[in-house]
């Protein structure tokens, strides 16, 4: 089982940009609301937790999934984890998840959640369950 699994993954390698794996992460609701809320920040996995009021592995899943699609990047720092988007190595998938990310302005859901993390994110002391966690950073215009 170990070897089919390495072999797929070296011939996923080996052909570059894997197309279905970068749409089968733009398929999932999560993952979509996890993307429109890093946006234009870099945010730590605690706030999507108290943003989509949901546990924190169910969050770590689908941010791995969007890590290994090409379409999310990763720091540490200490315990805390921040995410934030990356443009896609594929320039057809890059215009394909800017197109995304401006419809999905546009969706009043979307819009609810953003303004919840704003909200949390500007809040004089951060919920209970986040004290501590460092506030999400706002990322640098790229041309």
């Amino acid at each position: 089982m170990r070897v089919c699994v390495r072999m797929r993954d070296m011939s996923r390698k080996a052909r570059g940009f894997d197309k279905e794996l970068f749409f089968r992460a733009l398929a999932d609701r999560t993952r979509l609301r996890l993307l429109n809320l890093m946006r234009t920040e870099e945010v730590c996995v605690c706030f999507f937790v108290e943003i989509l009021k949901t546990n924190q592995p169910k969050i770590s899943r689908h941010l791995a999934y969007l890590r290994r699609a090409g379409i999310v990047g990763v720091r540490r720092e200490g315990q805390w984890m921040h995410y934030r988007l990356v443009e896609p190595s594929d320039a057809a998938a890059a215009r394909v998840l800017s197109e995304v990310l401006s419809w999905l302005a546009n969706d009043q859901e979307m819009q609810r959640d953003r303004e919840r993390l704003v909200k949390v994110c500007c809040a004089p002391q951060l919920p209970v369950s986040i004290q501590g966690a460092p506030r999400p950073l706002r990322l640098p215009k790229t041309a």
